[in-house]
């Protein structure tokens, strides 16, 4: 088996292989599975790993705010778990994220120990946001946001994932 892949922004015709690495982990409750709408509308956040023609990871960067975004249904093939592809993408990620101004990226997630070793710290409610974006940020009908924000609307969070942030 080849272990070269490249990384590129998403395509329109990956939203079938992205729903296709989303869907075990949306079995296991890991992801949150999404109608192909929902994929669609976000495309243009997305990344996605490929070898031999095939979509093996993908990933997405999702801004909320001047200096906050989150990182996104991160998934990699099964086959291709262990081998770097998660890595490669968080650091497409968080690329991305500095040449638009962002200064901090969060994720929920349960792969906590895979997050630390990319500089992520567990988050405290305290780090969130000041009251006047915290306020703007209520405005929104987005469940990430709300799941940054700790709103008791998804209390207990969504998945029961951990909330993690990395300063850049």
């Amino acid at each position: 088996m080849t272990t070269h892949f490249q990384l590129r922004p998403a395509r329109t015709s990956d939203v079938g292989a992205i729903k296709a690495l989303v869907a075990p982990l949306a079995d296991r409750r890991i992801l949150i599975a999404k109608e192909s709408v929902a994929y669609y509308e976000a495309l243009q956040e997305f990344s996605v790993a490929e070898s031999a023609g095939k979509v093996i990871g993908c990933g997405a960067l999702h801004v909320m705010w001047e200096d906050l975004a989150e990182i996104r249904t991160l998934a990699s093939a099964d086959a291709w778990r262990g081998r770097g592809v998660g890595h490669a993408l968080v650091e497409r990620l968080l690329h991305e994220a500095r040449e638009l101004g962002v200064s901090r990226v969060f994720c929920l997630t349960f792969e906590v120990e895979f997050f630390l070793r990319h500089r992520f710290t567990v988050m405290a409610n305290q780090e969130a946001v000041d009251p006047a974006v915290y306020s703007e940020l209520l405005r929104s009908q987005d469940e990430g946001v709300a799941e940054f924000l700790d709103l008791a609307r998804v209390k207990p969070n969504t998945l029961g994932n951990t909330r993690m942030i990395r300063h850049l």
